[in-house]
């Protein structure tokens, strides 16, 4: 099988119908036939398919149904209808209930082979149009992605290029800090982008079942595989799988992972056919992988197959101008979605945001905007809407009603004497984070002669 093939589901083309199919597509697209409604719509909810054939007579209400149910379930995927029938009015109901084209039978290989043509034409076409509107729930641009900090800013000019790649893409950091997120960017800006991106996380996945995950299985290979199952890497087929959590596979499957990066093929469990695809992987971990490799846990020369474009990214409190963007544009998403007016942080509550340490990153972040605007009444975030679990906020003065931010550069210096201007210790007695309490010391000038070596 070639690895550019198309994947292309057809429903109950029976015979010559068959044939003919198989004829006039089976150098470029990988067919599937199926009889049954039921396994029908149990297909298209698990796999992906470039294009759908129904084969359709006038009386099929069944297959009508099946129409109406693809056309609502996948709205982008081209359903392409078949039929002996070539009456007007029938060809214009299947029109109508949203497929791309009709071709009557007996058909041409030509015939056939330019409407599948066309209708792929149309659905990368599609794809192009949502990318470029932004209709997708995350912003896939780079040129969207909030980036004010030079740290993240140099991680983005890094992935444009690697983009451009087919390599292996490691992407290490904490917990939170958007390495899902950065994956989709990759594949949406890659030559792959019309095809499949496949996410797993495989910490989510019992050890017993990733293995079937990752690569199907066949039917009888084990207790409960009553069925054959397509694996993710098959799904993925001509497109990109995004492996997250990477350090939580075991010995046995990372050797199969190995061959398939060095092969481009593997066996389905309990399989004994080799299939072929082609994939490009982006993997992820927060755990340091080379400690792993010490302490026999994982694969040298995985890891280095994978390590081919290694990118870090930054945490929340190592990208201190990234904040605010951030939680403006959180905000937004999260007032459409709930559909609230909320115009902005009050000086205060912006103040708490800037000054905790997020140690869940970008993902505590999010959680904590969307809670302060469910609770939030006004249009304004205001202070006591931001809830952060074990944060005490520096203190304001007794009998003061003035902002935090009245009384911050007080309170920084205050703490800074007390602590004999070590930095690291008035931190910690503000309840921020060193690097907090240096862009603070930056952003009011406070200086010290100490510091002079330092600055």
């Amino acid at each position: 099988m070639s690895s550019s093939k198309y994947s292309i589901l057809v429903y109950k083309c029976l015979d010559a119908c068959s044939n003919n199919l198989t004829e006039a597509l089976e150098e470029a697209a990988k067919l599937v036939f199926l009889n049954d409604p039921k396994s029908f719509k149990q297909k298209i909810k698990k796999n992906h398919f470039d294009v759908i054939i129904l084969n359709v007579s006038p009386n099929d209400n069944e297959a009508f149904n099946l129409l109406k149910y693809t056309v609502k379930q996948l709205p982008f995927t081209p359903v392409i209808i078949t039929s002996k029938s070539d009456k007007a009015e029938f060809i214009v109901e299947a029109v109508k209930e949203g497929a791309f084209d009709f071709v009557t039978q007996p058909f041409s290989a030509a015939r056939l082979q330019l409407v599948v043509q066309r209708a792929i034409k149309q659905r990368e076409l599609q794809n192009e149009i949502d990318y470029l509107r932004g209709k997708q729930d995350i912003i896939y641009d780079f040129d969207m992605i909030v980036a004010e900090s030079p740290s993240i800013k140099k991680v983005i000019k890094s992935l444009r290029k690697f983009s451009g790649t087919d390599s292996t893409i490691l992407i290490t950091g904490d917990t939170g800090t958007g390495k899902s997120f950065l994956s989709g960017s990759i594949h949406y800006n890659s030559h792959r982008r019309n095809h499949p991106f496949i996410k797993i996380n495989c910490a989510n996945i019992p050890e017993a079942l990733l293995e079937s995950e990752l690569f199907g299985h066949e039917k009888g290979s084990f207790t409960g595989a009553e069925k054959q199952r397509i694996g993710r890497f098959e799904q993925a087929n001509g497109g990109t799988i995004f492996l997250d959590e990477i350090g939580e596979i075991n010995m046995d499957i990372q050797t199969k992972l190995l061959r398939v990066l060095e092969e481009k093929s593997f066996e389905r469990v309990g399989g004994n056919k080799t299939i072929t695809v082609n994939v490009r992987v982006i993997a992820a971990t927060n755990k340091d992988l080379a400690k792993q490799i010490a302490q026999g846990k994982f694969r040298e020369d995985l890891y280095y197959r994978i390590n081919v474009l290694p990118v870090h990214l930054p945490s929340l409190k190592e990208r201190q101008e990234c904040i605010e963007p951030l939680s403006m544009v959180m905000l937004k998403k999260g007032c459409a979605v709930l559909k609230k007016k909320i115009v902005g942080f009050s000086p205060t509550a912006m103040e708490i945001i800037q000054s905790y340490n997020w140690p869940g990153n970008i993902r505590q972040l999010a959680n904590t905007i969307e809670r302060a605007i469910i609770l939030e009444e006004d249009d304004i975030i205001g202070p006591d809407s931001i809830s952060i679990p074990n944060f005490h906020q520096p203190t304001i003065p007794p009998g003061s009603h003035e902002p935090l931010i009245a009384h911050e550069k007080e309170l920084i210096l205050r703490a800074l004497k007390d602590n004999l201007w070590v930095q690291k210790n008035a931190a910690k007695r503000l309840g921020i984070s060193p690097r907090a309490l240096n862009y603070k010391v930056k952003k009011f000038g406070i200086t010290h002669p100490n510091w002079r070596k330092n600055r």
